[in-house]
């Protein structure tokens, strides 16, 4: 095992970086997932550190270890004596949890990579592309709040005791399992039975969309890399696509040649969603109703092989293929329902 912050060399390409000592904090989540299998599939040491209560498994090979990360001291009684050469963290939101996670991590990792979200620059965003120097500043949405508040604190403990910190910001990350439509899965229900689905704003606002497995090629990338402490990185696809586009993907991938696509003003979707799903309109209002398009000059000049291969068009066929393989996940929210038919009697004048 290697001290902490002992390098054990790095190759230029995201597929030769020498065997790390890494230790995720959950580990089966879309994103986490697909990175600890990256990991494990490139021959690093993986550890993976969760509750067990998730239904998911972490990937063959790696090492599974149970304790609540809210628990300082189980988590101190199962990994006593261990140290590793990075830790990374995908289930810290605000900064009394972070402060918990430098007492436990001090002295223990040579880096500390923390998952931050691209929600968390500036919204509106004053100029594209969106570069790591652009501001955080998400007026509209707490979460995005809250990752930048633990940003600030990481980078206090950086600049005062060397703590270790990466920070990685990810944008919309899907896999198989994530419908990335407003309604999720009830709006492919809808489009399935002809009803129309609600897109909000005009429909040509630009998002950026990404891979799971693209994602994990970059982000693997970093771990144990040196010349990432004390930085922050973006990690998205180069494709970015307009809603009104996003939605007809996957109507095709449903089996759908024309959806009836309404458009309806964000605030007003806010608005009117608030009784159904609180966390709706600040999630829409604060990222999806803005153009993202972001700069990934900076992660590729550290892991140069990276490239995001996987088009959206074929990322849309895997989801619905795997939601028509399993139908248990194919739920249709009743209440997503009704508030789609309210607010397209709405834009019609009803």
């Amino acid at each position: 095992m290697n001290a902490p912050g002992t390098s054990t060399g790095i190759g230029t390409e995201t597929g030769t970086m020498a065997p790390r000592n890494l230790l995720f904090l959950g580990g089966t989540g879309v994103i986490s997932a697909a990175a600890a299998q990256r990991a494990v599939g490139l021959g690093h040491q993986v550890t993976v550190l969760n509750r067990g209560q998730s239904g998911k498994e972490a990937p063959a090979g790696a090492e599974v270890l149970h304790a609540d990360i809210r628990d300082a001291a189980a988590v101190r009684g199962v990994l006593a004596g261990r140290t590793f050469d990075a830790v990374a963290d995908f289930i810290t939101f605000t900064p009394e949890q972070t402060r918990s996670n430098i007492e436990l991590f001090g002295g223990r990792t040579g880096q500390y990579v923390f998952i931050s979200t691209a929600s968390a620059y500036q919204k509106p965003p004053m100029r594209l592309p969106i570069l790591e120097s652009t501001p955080l500043k998400n007026p509209f949405w707490r979460y995005s709040r809250d990752k930048a508040a633990c940003e600030d604190v990481l980078l206090q403990a950086y600049r005062s005791d060397d703590f270790p910190v990466t920070v990685v910001r990810p944008s919309h990350t899907y896999d198989r399992t994530r419908v990335g439509l407003l309604g999720g899965w009830t709006d492919i229900h809808r489009m399935r039975s002809g009803l129309p689905v609600v897109v909000h704003g005009d429909g040509t606002s630009l998002w950026t969309v990404t891979h799971a497995r693209d994602f994990a090629n970059a982000f693997v990338g970093l771990l144990g890399h040196p010349q990432a402490v004390g930085e922050s990185y973006t990690i998205t696809s180069d494709e970015y696509l307009p809603w009104d586009r996003i939605y007809r993907l996957f109507a095709r991938a449903a089996g759908v040649s024309e959806p009836e696509l309404v458009h309806v003003a964000s605030e007003t979707i806010a608005a009117q969603s608030a009784g159904y799903n609180p966390h709706l309109g600040p999630s829409l209002l604060g990222d999806r109703a803005h153009s993202v398009v972001f700069d990934n000059s900076k992660i590729k000049s550290l892991v140069p092989g990276y490239v995001a291969t996987i088009p959206f068009a074929d990322g849309t066929r895997e989801i619905v293929n795997w939601h028509d393989q399993h139908p248990e996940l194919q739920v249709v929210d009743q209440g997503y329902m009704e508030l789609s038919d309210r607010l397209i009697s709405w834009a019609r004048g009803g």
